[in-house]
Order: C-alpha cells, then structure tokens, then sequence
C-alpha cells in the first residue's frame, strides 16, 4: 500500500525495528528447543527424556515415532509446560565491567500449552493392520504466542539454550513392520519468515511512501524411528528371557527458526533509488540433528528401567552462522555431543505410576568468548521427577482418564567467560562466571477412547 504514512517519529532505525515487530513481537529466546531441552509431556520431563523413546503416548511422535503401536487405544492429551529461569552470570571483574543489578541475566519463563491426538486409522481402510497417526502442537504462553523471535548481541552476555519456542508442530505415525519390528516417521515443521520494505524517508526520519511484505513459510524436517521388540523377536508368542527387552533407534533432523529482512530506504535529494539497503538475515531456536539409540528392559508389570544415549552434532550451527548478520562476526565454535540418559518407572499402587530419571548434557560450546554476541552455556546435570493416576471409571467418560505430572530441575555448572564487544575500549572488558537453575513444571491429562 502506497500514501502518507501515519509513522512520523523514529526514522529509518525505527522504521527497520517495526518490521521486525511486524514478524513477531519481542521474546526471549535461544539457540534451545523446548522438546529437547526440557521434555514434551510430563512423562519425558520426569524422566529426563530417558523413556521418552518408549513412551506409548502421543509424545513419542517427537522422540520415536515407532513406539505409537504400544497401545492400540486411541488418546487425547492437553498438557502444559512451565519453565522458570535462573541464570547467573558473576562478575569476576576486568578492565570494564559492566554495571549491572547483582549477578541474574536471565529469569524469564517458558509457557507452553500443548494438545496431542493419537489415534488407529486402519478403521477407515480396506486393511486390518493398524497404522497409528498423531499429531501435537504447542503454543507459547498458554496458547496467546503462535509466533515470536528474537536474535541480538549482549554487552552483558546471553545464555545460548534457554528461551521460548512460540510454535511447535509434528505429524506422523507408526506401524508394526513384521512382528517385533515397529517403524515410524514424523515430520517436524518450523518457519521461515521472509520481509521486505521500502520506504521514502527525509532527514528528519519522516517516512511516507511505504510497502510491507511479510511471508512466513513451513520448513519440515524428518523424524524416524525403529523399535525391536526381542521377546517378540526370538520367542514368538512363548515366554523366554528376552521378554520386556527392548531397543529403539531414531533420527531426528535440524530445525530452526529464520527470518529474513530486506528493507530499502530512499531520502528524497539525498540518498536516490535504489536507497540504502538494510539486510538482516538470523536463526533461533535451533536443534542439530540428534542421533538416538536406547534400551528398555520390562523386569515385570510393575517396573521398567531405561536407558537412552543422544548423540547431538552441534559442529554444523558453525556453517549455520556464517550466514546470520546479527552473529556472523562472533566467530562461535561448537562441538559434537553426547547426552546419557537414565530413567526408572514403578507402578507404586494399581493405577499409580511414578517416574524419575537424571541426565548429563555436555555444553556444546566450545569458544569462551564471542565477540558482541557473547553467548553462555555450561554443563548440566539434569533431575526428573514425577507421576500418573490412571481413573478408570471416571464421571460421564465412557473410557479411563490419565493425569500426569512432572517436575524437572537443571543444576548448572560454572564456567568463566571472556565478554567482547566493538564498542568496548578493551577486550575482553570483563569476565564473568556462570550457574543457576532451572525449574520445570509440567501437567497433562489424557482421554483414552
């Protein structure tokens, strides 16, 4: 749309900012991802995501699809996830340090409502063999944030995992292949969001004559999993020692958020056609492609016990950066990873399920100073706690209900960085140290039908 512009105040800078604000508003956010930092549904947050390849529920999509065909009864789960940090960062002192209000540089929240649906769609086909579809969707702040971003240097420096994930979207299903063999896909699906704006502005920074174009596309990236089932597989239908053993492997692809600006701004005798030109082209919230591989072994009805090994390739957000305009400058390593995880189920009375697990996850950042970006991470061991009450008779519902909850708490530790920046006097101007936690509340209920 061409004509007068109602924007007279602020100029090209805050003219380029509202394009940004056009995107999404304002958030914060990382180089994380809600479902592998934290977890999906509680059973994944109190595990410590050491079951959640053999989690029977929806969630499984995300983590290996194949596990759908554990229970043939269909589901409905709305589920929510808080999570509240604290992120310290304590100043060690250096030739400039910055002045700040004690040691926190981080303590916002992470609000995600979910909604999962799983369900047999061979009652639809000429074919008796199930074939299990679901899929999940999260929203940021209970359900008000479908889409926001975030990308900036820090003088003060910015914890790199942490942040919001507005949007959270997988589809997909699974199958048994041959007996004992089960296979599934999902597809994870992130945006690309693409601006473009030219405008006329004077000296003053008055603007008129503007056009605003703003696209956001679907970028879809694989998840595929395969679960042996070894009693299935050696035993048949008999009873032997294999029986409750079992293994799943599964892939998940990168995903990440970008957005691109192209803005041109024209000043009448001043700066001609084609104008100056402002391109910003930057990621968010970005998962590597993770390699999993776990083990599972049933000891009876009542207890089960696994084990899970990521492998995380963090070494190619490097190629990533290269071409981010808002971090190309840091010169940022990072390294390949791998994260065990250990998780323990008990069934503690008839419908009663507790759940707990811990892992340890190596920081993937290897460089301890970035210039202008000045991103933190360090290791971290993580706790799981939580439990299920399955109510099977419950008021008006024809079938059992299952509510769930899971607690989950990051125990971060210290690691010295050297903070950098251009508009410093001398770098690195200050060193910092940093720590804290991380709390992670998560609740869902499941409708069986």
């Amino acid at each position: 749309m061409f004509g007068p512009s109602p924007l007279r105040r602020g100029g090209i800078a805050a003219l380029s900012l509202s394009v940004a604000a056009s995107i999404a508003p304002p958030a914060f956010a990382a180089m994380g991802n809600t479902a592998s930092s934290y977890g999906l549904f509680p059973g994944d947050v109190a595990s410590a995501q050491a079951l959640s390849m053999f989690n029977p529920q929806a969630s499984s999509l995300y983590y290996n699809p194949s596990y759908l065909i554990k229970d043939p009864r269909g589901e409905l789960t709305i589920g929510f996830l808080h999570a509240e940090q604290e992120l310290d960062g304590r100043s060690l002192g250096g030739a400039a340090p910055a002045t700040r209000d004690g040691n926190l540089l981080d303590d916002s929240r992470s609000q995600q409502q979910l909604i999962a649906l799983k369900t047999d769609l061979s009652s639809i086909t000429k074919f008796e063999h199930p074939i299990y579809f679901a899929i999940i969707a999260g929203v940021e702040k209970y359900g008000k944030e479908m889409l926001s971003f975030n990308s900036t240097t820090s003088m003060g420096g910015q914890y790199m995992e942490y942040g919001r994930q507005p949007l959270f979207l997988n589809i997909g299903g699974g199958t048994e292949l041959l007996h004992g063999i089960a296979v599934g896909a999902s597809a994870h699906v992130s945006l690309r969001s693409d601006a473009k704006l030219v405008a006329s502005s004077n000296l003053a920074g008055e603007t008129q004559y503007e056009t605003l174009e703003v696209n956001a596309k679907p970028v879809i990236r694989p998840v595929l999993g395969v679960t042996l089932d070894w009693g299935k597989l050696i035993c048949g239908k008999g009873d032997c020692i294999t029986d409750g053993l079992e293994t799943a492997f599964a892939f998940r692809g990168h995903t990440e958020a970008r957005t691109s600006v192209d803005s041109r701004i024209t000043i009448p005798g001043t700066v001609p056609s084609p104008g100056i030109a402002l391109l910003i082209d930057t990621v968010d919230s970005y998962q590597p492609d993770i390699y999993s591989a776990g083990v599972q072994y049933r000891f009876n009805d009542r207890l089960r016990a696994g084990v899970t090994v990521e492998r995380q390739n963090w070494s190619d957000l490097m190629e990533v950066l290269e071409d981010d305009t808002v971090k190309d400058q840091a010169d940022i390593h990072f390294k390949d990873i791998t994260v065990p995880r250990v998780g323990v189920e008990w069934s503690a009375l008839k419908n009663v399920n507790l759940t707990a697990g811990v892992a340890f996850r190596e920081s993937p950042l290897e460089s301890d100073r970035s210039l202008d970006v000045n991103y933190l991470d360090a290791d971290k061991t993580i706790y799981g706690v939580g439990g299920s009450w399955t109510i099977e008779r419950p008021p008006i519902l024809a079938y059992p209900m299952r509510v769930d909850f899971g607690y989950q708490f990051h125990d971060i530790d210290q690691r010295k960085f050297d903070l950098t920046s251009d508009r410093a006097p001398v770098n690195p101007y200050e060193t910092i140290e940093t720590g804290g936690e991380v709390h992670v509340f998560s609740g869902s209920v499941t409708l069986k039908f």
